[in-house]
């Protein structure tokens, strides 16, 4: 490890620190529903400190890679390109286990990832880990515009209290999407089951007149007719209203995703079909479907080869994803909330989302939507 260059004589905070932070969580709703919060804690950790330049990054746990939140000082296009995982970034793996900031100087080579190494255009950065309750989130990276400084003791407490902001509040928009999801999927459901139980009652009673031995008069007829195309609509109306978790903006392809996948997780084994392209309405479905696969062979199952394949046939367009490791599948806890919310998303698409038990110990998520539905 480079030098810490830790000073000896601690400095005062610098006036406003209380201001501002009272002020980030006087606005913590407002800000973290209009996607700025990230943003006004990089914009905070330069006016609190000498840093000039800030990035925030938080960890995806699926993707096993870190996704940019906020900057400030930085070309927000050239942040959103960031990319890495811990075991490329010393000095993040650093900051997170001693829960303090670092800070390095003299080149970035063996710290950061090499491919950023050169292109960060400066020899002297810190790093502040963003942790709660021993659970690593992510970490804020800060530098004086490529110029070599030495932080004082007044602004490492500073940086670590924003660390503890940053952190508190992606555990709050966790708790939160997780609810939301459940409230969702909630409601998707006791829907689904109303209009369940009266098309049911409402086919069995077509079924029975068009049953009866009788002969059905014209007029009888239509009222049939007009009674399933009811059903029907009622079942449609239904189905098309959204149900999975919005997508972000800046949300890289499919394509793009497993591309980034496969450089840093050996297990993945991609087979592509040559031609085959993801209908651009489809990515958010696919991209719901491919995460919620890989968190469940992670979470549920000790998988050493997870295989994906993308197909169409034309007509269709399928994604499955199926892993070693689940056992007899009896004791694989598979299906839940997140693959049931991609399978009722699917509906949308006239889709369906498959997941259960394979032969070999094996466990499968298979996505299929129509072409052009």
């Amino acid at each position: 490890m480079g030098n810490s260059g830790i000073a000896t004589t601690a400095a005062a905070p610098r006036a406003g620190t209380v201001e501002v932070l009272v002020g980030l969580l006087a606005e913590l709703d407002e800000a973290t529903e209009s996607g700025v919060f990230y943003d006004r804690v990089c914009k905070a950790v330069c006016s609190l400190t000498t840093m000039r330049r800030a990035a925030l990054l938080l960890h995806d746990d699926t993707y096993r890679s870190v996704i940019p939140m906020g900057s400030h000082g930085i070309d927000p296009d050239l942040v959103q390109r960031i990319e890495g995982t811990l075991d490329e970034t010393p000095i993040a793996r650093l900051a997170l286990e001693q829960d303090r900031v670092i800070e390095v100087r003299g080149g970035l080579a063996g710290h950061v990832p090499d491919r950023y190494a050169e292109l960060a255009d400066t020899s002297c950065i810190t790093c502040t880990p963003i942790s709660a309750a021993r659970r690593w989130l992510g970490v804020i990276f800060a530098d004086h515009e490529g110029e070599d400084f030495e932080l004082d003791d007044g602004e490492r407490e500073t940086m670590l209290t924003l660390g503890r902001l940053a952190a508190l509040t992606a555990s709050v928009e966790h708790s939160t999407e997780q609810r939301e999801s459940e409230r969702r999927l909630s409601e998707r459901v006791e829907l689904t089951r109303e209009l369940h139980e009266n098309a049911i009652q409402r086919l069995f009673g077509v079924a029975l007149a068009l049953g009866s031995e009788r002969g059905l008069s014209a007029a009888e007829r239509r009222r049939c007719q007009e009674e399933l195309r009811s059903v029907v609509g009622d079942l449609r109306h239904a189905l098309t209203r959204p149900v999975a978790t919005p997508t972000r903006a800046n949300q890289a392809s499919l394509a793009q995703v497993l591309e980034r996948l496969l450089e840093r997780r050996p297990d993945l084994k991609l087979e592509w079909e040559e031609g085959v392209a993801v209908p651009p309405d489809l990515e958010p479905v696919a991209q719901s479907v491919l995460a919620e696969a890989l968190r469940n062979a992670d979470r549920h199952s000790k998988p050493s080869r997870i295989e994906i394949r993308v197909a169409s046939d034309g007509d269709t367009f399928s994604l499955a994803v199926e892993n070693d490791g689940a056992g007899n599948g009896k004791d694989t806890k598979g299906g839940g909330l997140g693959l049931r919310l991609a399978a009722l998303e699917a509906l949308r698409y006239e889709g369906l989302v498959e997941f259960g038990a394979a032969a070999g110990g094996r466990w499968r998520v298979r996505l299929v939507v129509p072409v052009g539905s």
